[in-house]
């Protein structure tokens, strides 16, 4: 089934912006909009978003895909540009018999019929995700099937990756050294690698608190991570800090990793290849987690150094930040890393 546009506010002669919100479908099968108009693009937008939001009434005619749409274009201003990209991944390739389908026709039959066809694709994981997506964009609509339904059985997955002195061998010297080791000395992910600027380097603190995805063919820079409790303060070793203050720059707010998206990750899967390595960029933030298991660094510390957290608020990540004992646990980790910096020096 082709994509459907999102609702978007377009600017009218007038100066003034309208968004428009479908609702469903008059007894002439033709489609019947809500119009939302104000002086900025943002406003209207957001209009239409609290229409949907406020609970638009369930009309005959409105499709699975269209409540997807809806509530996914009603998130766009409250979820992080990652998770909206993994929406519409879902949208346009999962449980794709059930987007023609009438709202009222999702039920345990209609939906497992969707999953078994689906399942000779995708793991359970995946078709989950979707299941879960298309129950909360009804739920958006005060539509709550209550559904049975049995998902494949979880494959386990074995993958063998290098070992982080075998990074450090791979990326030592490269153009992409730099973002490889943010990702996996620091605990990084790839949003927010690309969403450091120098003014976030204080000495030696490095400050995560921007995240710049690239999807629709551009970057997205919102000054917010994946989550609430991804945002903290890290202590940067000198290696890192010295690679840092290497990269040309003018202003403070320059991106510190000013290689595009698609270069990086096309240079990174080269090395791979090179190398006979297989592995994700992801796969990198995986390899922080594996040393510091290693390294026996209680799960408190690792949790909050990768900003896995989900039990503490931002405040009490930062109250905790540079206890002594969180300096200690730096220090064992940026001990090892330099190690293995130190031993690719002799080779």
């Amino acid at each position: 089934m082709p994509k459907r546009k999102m609702p978007e506010a377009h600017q009218l002669k007038s100066g003034s912006w309208n968004a428009q919100v479908f609702v469903g479908l008059d007894e002439n099968g033709k489609k019947i909009r809500e119009s939302f108009t104000a002086p900025t693009k943002w406003e209207a937008e957001k209009l239409a978003a609290e229409y949907i939001i406020n609970g638009m009434k369930r009309k005959e005619g409105l499709t699975v895909a269209d409540a997807v749409d809806g509530y996914i274009t009603s998130k766009q201003n409250v979820l992080a540009p990652s998770t909206l990209r993994g929406y519409g991944i879902l949208r346009r390739n999962r449980l794709q018999s059930l987007m023609p389908l009438d709202v009222n026709a999702v039920n345990s039959f209609t939906v497992q019929q969707a999953i078994n066809e689906d399942a000779v694709k995708v793991g359970a994981k995946t078709i989950k995700e979707g299941v879960n997506l298309i129950c909360a964009a009804l739920k958006l609509y005060d539509i709550n099937p209550i559904l049975h339904v049995t998902y494949p059985a979880k494959k386990p997955k074995l993958k063998e990756l290098p070992t982080a002195e075998q990074v450090i061998d791979m990326v030592r010297g490269t153009d992409i050294e730099l973002p490889c080791l943010l990702a996996m000395w620091l605990s990084l992910r790839m949003s927010e690698v690309r969403g450091l600027q120098f003014r976030d380097l204080k000495d030696n603190t490095l400050t995560v608190c921007r995240s710049n995805i690239y999807f629709d063919g551009k970057n997205n820079v919102r000054d917010q991570n994946k989550t609430y409790k991804s945002t903290r303060k890290l202590t940067i070793p000198d290696y890192i800090k010295d690679l840092i203050t290497a990269v040309p720059h003018e202003k403070e707010d320059e991106f510190i990793v000013q290689m595009e998206y698609q270069t990086l990750r096309s240079k990174f899967y080269k090395l791979l290849e090179e190398h006979n390595y297989h592995m994700t960029f992801h796969d990198l933030r995986h390899l922080s987690a594996s040393v510091m298991l290693m390294l026996n660094i209680p799960d408190k510390y690792a949790m909050e150094r990768g900003g896995w957290s989900t039990n503490s608020t931002l405040k009490s990540v930062y109250q905790h930040t540079f206890s002594e004992e969180r300096k200690q646990v730096d220090k064992k980790i940026d001990d090892y890393f330099n190690r293995l910096i130190e031993g690719s020096d002799k080779d």
